[in-house]
């Protein structure tokens, strides 16, 4: 198997504008989810300058833009000046806020307005019959489960995306999402599972390449990088 052969899309997860800008021209993601810790990261300072420059750069692929207050109003306000950044643009509302206080009504409002969403930090079938039932069918939106950590917390994810994708395809244009994902084999797992997308990070996606290669191959590069790299750094034992 080949990374090309696989159907599901991958978007790329960061906020590092020039990596995006070379994503991009890549051809090799769909897509790009950013979120505030990957900005902190990044060292972003200006939000509204990053986006802008982000949308201005990436016009024809689906752009993820996280909201930053916890209170609902506040939220609608910066979820509705991300979204004037471009017909691509999807804002990305947390399930609920800080409180624990669902965004169930803040998601069916902004739908209803047309607003394309992408549903953030989603661990549980009960939260994503929630995010269902509030989207209005008529707006893209994506719903973005959290692989990652549900498989950190001990539970098997791949279950539990199946029973959410299935949910999905009986209610229009709602794409499931891989999130947080940890391994290349993830893809595998997300793509068997149901979902439409994956979020990897620059690195994973750099990995894509080992999808299918001979693992006696691999092998052997393994003990020669071992190797070489204890003769690099003038390792002795004798």
């Amino acid at each position: 198997m080949d990374y090309l052969d696989l159907n599901i899309d991958i978007y790329a997860d960061g906020a590092d504008i020039e990596k995006m800008k070379k994503q991009h021209e890549e051809g090799i993601v769909k897509g790009f989810t950013t979120n505030p810790t990957l900005m902190k990261k990044a060292g972003v300072k200006d939000y509204n300058s990053f986006a802008k420059e982000a949308a201005d750069a990436i016009t024809d692929m689906p752009l993820s833009f996280e909201v930053f207050s916890d209170d609902f109003d506040t939220m609608e306000k910066e979820a509705r000046i991300l979204a004037s950044f471009g017909e691509n643009i999807y804002v990305k509302i947390p399930i609920t806020n800080t409180k624990g206080s669902s965004s169930a009504k803040l998601i069916k409002k902004l739908s209803d307005d047309g607003i394309k969403l992408n549903v953030t930090a989603v661990f549980t079938e009960e939260q994503s019959k929630e995010v269902l039932e509030a989207l209005n069918y008529s707006t893209p939106s994506i719903l973005s489960i959290f692989a990652g950590r549900i498989t950190n917390a001990g539970e098997d994810a791949e279950p539990i995306i199946k029973t959410i994708s299935e949910m999905c395809k009986r209610h229009g244009d709602v794409k499931l999402l891989w999130a947080s994902s940890r391994e290349v084999f993830n893809v595998i797992q997300a793509e068997r599972s149901g979902a439409d997308i994956i979020t990897l990070t620059d690195n994973l996606i750099r990995q894509l390449q080992t999808i299918g290669k001979d693992l006696d191959e691999y092998s052997l590069e393994t003990v020669r990088m071992f190797y070489n790299d204890g003769k690099e750094l003038g390792y002795r034992i004798l």
